[in-house]
């Protein structure tokens, strides 16, 4: 590790250790975004990226706060999504572990469960309220404005200014002649994905909030996404585009769907090859979207090999099989299907929590332009896993993104269950001092609650 990358890490584990919450984020999100992803201290046989070593600190503060302290670390608790995420990571590393049965294994998903749980339980409690996710935003355009620049640099010269504080040089991969930008990520693909799923939350930010900022962060995002030179990154920064232009059809988003899955259905009936291999026509700058398609193919097709704990053959399932370039495919075949069902049960989750809320606001646009932003960055995460499996530190921002959604979510849910109770309250009180004459015109709905209550 790098001296610089060591002091910059050690510093932002001393902050979360001893500042206040709102003050703990920007120093854990400026090194674990900024630092180049091959920075490690290798000890034990155990790798220790910098952002593992902050979660490290940031558990032992939860642990001293939870032990000194009667008052809760999250407001209102473990919300659904929550229990949905923790059994998927649990069994995650369960079934891998099984899976390849050796103490490598076990060394990798200790890592995996500190980098998911960990990291998680630290997110929840750093962010628990709007106030939060704006602080958040604005860090990401700090960061995002960092990056954009390297990366333009480095697609114009060929040369990774994160080289600097590199203890590896990263040389950039070059395609039909053009650089493809990677910055402090592994590798193009997740560099653009990264850019792309934050250019809803900057939209956010410029329209609501502050203007200046957020045109700062959409022009950061957008130089991210282009200068990756990845198809994957293009088509998450045009699928954020999409869901943000879709806002005039909120309150027909069901119809939408629906309208989406038969067209699905007419194109699998008159497709000659599998529907899937529609993502084979993808190619935005010159990628390979064929082999997406052929990774899914051959996964449907090997469904024994996977489906109880995962595989570890699927390179033999055909050319560059090895790499499973797609997120739904590596939640199968690195933990089987009921850990693929569980990955899909927390997107679903995620969806519907914050379409609820959204739904909860109508009225109140600038309630309601913030849930439709959360959900425009969910659904450029989700066109992000069909081109790529998060590996590297965008994993990171996903997470994040995860805890975001409780925060942003809980106080609407809870205020409007609030009032229900209230209205059901006071109609139970209407109905016990009232008679219950069915010819009255108030009858049959108050004797309806009461059915209800009892």
């Amino acid at each position: 590790m790098h001296p610089l990358v060591l002091a910059a890490t050690l510093l932002a584990a001393l902050s979360v250790l001893l500042l206040r919450r709102k003050y703990a984020m920007a120093p854990l999100l400026v090194v674990a975004f900024l630092t180049p992803f091959g920075e490690q201290l290798l000890i034990g046989g155990f790798h220790f990226f910098p952002l593992r070593l902050i979660t490290i600190a940031g558990l032992i503060k939860l642990v001293w706060l939870k032990c000194t302290s009667k008052r809760p670390l999250a407001r209102r608790g473990l919300h659904p999504i929550e229990k949905i995420f923790f059994v998927w990571a649990a069994l995650h590393a369960a079934t891998f572990v099984l899976l390849f049965r050796d103490t490598g294994a076990v060394a990798y998903q200790m890592g995996f469960v500190l980098d998911a749980c960990g990291g998680y339980l630290l997110f929840r409690y750093l962010v628990q309220d709007r106030g939060d996710i704006l602080r958040i935003a604005k860090i990401f355009v700090f960061i995002a404005a960092v990056l954009a620049l390297g990366m333009g640099y480095e697609y114009v010269t060929g040369l990774n200014a994160f080289n600097a504080i590199d203890t590896g040089t990263v040389v950039p991969l070059v395609r039909e002649g053009k650089v493809r930008a990677q910055g402090i990520f592994a590798n193009s693909i997740t560099a653009g994905t990264f850019g792309a799923t934050l250019f809803p939350l900057f939209f956010w930010l410029w329209k609501r909030e502050t203007m200046t900022l957020g045109a700062i962060g959409l022009v950061a995002s957008s130089v991210i996404s282009v200068t990756s030179m990845s198809s994957t990154g293009v088509m998450s920064y045009l699928a954020g585009i999409l869901a943000i232009s879709l806002w005039p059809l909120r309150r027909y988003m069901r119809a939408l769907r629906w309208s989406l899955v038969l067209t699905v259905i007419g194109l699998a009936l008159i497709m000659k090859a599998p529907v899937w291999f529609i993502i084979a026509r993808v190619d935005f700058i010159g990628g390979h979207g064929w082999d997406r398609a052929a990774l899914i193919d051959a996964a449907v097709r090997h469904f024994s090999d996977w489906w109880l704990l995962g595989t570890k053959t699927n390179a033999s399932w055909g050319a560059d099989t090895w790499d499973a370039c797609n997120e739904f495919v590596y939640q199968a075949t690195s933990g089987g299907l009921a850990t693929f069902i569980l990955f899909i049960a927390i997107l679903s989750c995620a969806f519907s929590m914050i379409g609820k809320a959204r739904k909860r606001v109508g009225g109140n646009t600038k309630e309601e332009w913030f849930f439709w932003c959360l959900g425009s960055v969910l659904y450029a995460h989700v066109m992000g896993f069909w081109g790529i499996d998060y590996f590297d530190v965008i994993h990171t921002w996903w997470y994040l993104f995860l805890a975001m959604i409780p925060a942003a979510t809980a106080a609407t849910l809870a205020s409007v269950a609030k009032q229900r109770s209230l209205d059901l309250i006071g109609d139970f009180g209407l109905a016990a001092s009232q008679p219950m004459d069915s010819g009255t015109e108030t009858a049959a709905p108050v004797l309806a609650r009461r059915q209800w209550l009892d």
